[in-house]
């Protein structure tokens, strides 16, 4: 099978995006653009299908001017089905849907947090790494193993992105929350917040709690912001060593948005490097939710043969562990 070109579609939740990807791994485009609710509000999923609406042809035109292509050039098309919200999956998918039958291009299915995964291992050049998957939709620890993707541990209620983002807006600030939140804790102090672990899993939703009566109670915003990151990634850091030490892996890679944070990246290095392993980030144009992690899923599945298994258009719930993934 020669070079092969595919074009990916990411649309889970507030960013619609475009990507252009060859199977050399060159980046041909990658093409965004992002729904933000009003300043104090989440999500309103109805609003992110619209904003996807009015925004497709456009990103889709950029991506093709970016990469000096046409449709007719392009080989495969793979769209994200899930996890997420279903207003935008569901237009995310009929768009490509229609991109396919009208160009007769194949078209197959991505799992979005599989794809977080392949893109920071293609971008990183790690081989068999703990993935640290944190974002304002899902936190996991995650490992290649045995031919699968396998859960190491998770969050039992609400990610860690969106225990930030709720923070957050209760201070007031714009979304999204964690950027916000980590500039404030620059000049914050400790005070105590739930520290919530069970087992290899962990819990965000009481500190969440914890933090905004802090707040209400007249804490210092700055106070707040430091404690619920202090608290929160040393959790995180804690399960991720668990699962580094029974695995045996010695790469450590931090995908998904909330792998920015540099207070983060401190505590998970400092971890590493006591652990004799090596730490590893996304590049931050990739770590976010982007149309090119779509496509270079969606171009690895088409090379290997891999079929979805289903026949849905969506799957909201979609885990990272359900995918009977090919070896990568």
């Amino acid at each position: 099978m020669g070079s092969l070109t595919c074009l990916g579609i990411e649309g889970t939740a507030h960013t619609f995006g475009v990507g252009i990807i060859n199977s050399e791994g060159k980046v041909l485009a990658n093409e965004k653009s992002v729904y933000n609710p009003q300043l104090g509000k989440g999500i309103v999923p109805h609003e992110a299908a619209q904003h996807h609406k009015e925004n497709c042809e456009k990103i889709l035109k950029n991506a093709l001017l970016k990469a000096n292509l046409e449709l007719k050039d392009i080989d495969v098309l793979a769209y994200s089905c899930g996890p997420g919200l279903s207003p935008p999956l569901i237009f995310t998918a009929n768009f490509a849907i229609e991109l396919s039958k009208k160009h007769k291009k194949p078209l197959l299915p991505a799992n979005h947090c599989v794809a977080h995964l392949e893109i920071g291992k293609l971008m990183t050049h790690t081989k068999e790494p703990v993935y640290m998957y944190l974002s304002g939709g899902n936190t996991q620890v995650i490992a290649f193993v045995e031919g699968k993707y396998r859960i190491f541990g998770e969050t039992e209620d609400i990610p860690i992105g969106n225990c930030l983002d709720i923070v957050s807006r209760e201070m007031g600030l714009p979304m999204p929350g964690g950027v916000e939140i980590e500039k404030l804790a620059k000049n914050g102090e400790y005070v105590e917040l739930p520290y919530v672990v069970k087992g290899m899993d962990v819990s965000f939703s009481g500190i969440a709690t914890a933090a905004i009566r802090l707040l209400k109670d007249g804490v210092r915003k700055e106070n707040v912001a430091y404690s619920l990151q202090e608290t929160c990634f040393s959790m995180l850091t804690e399960v991720t060593e668990r699962a580094v030490a029974h695995i045996g892996k010695e790469e450590v890679l931090l995908v998904g948005g909330v792998a920015v944070n540099k207070r983060l990246q401190q505590m998970v290095n400092q971890m590493c490097e006591e652990r004799e392993a090596k730490m590893y980030v996304v590049p931050k144009e990739y770590g976010g939710d982007n149309g090119l992690m779509i496509a270079w899923t969606g171009l690895l599945a088409y090379k290997s043969g891999w079929k979805p298994g289903f026949k849905d258009k969506i799957k909201p719930k979609w885990r990272t562990d359900e995918v009977s993934w090919f070896q990568t």
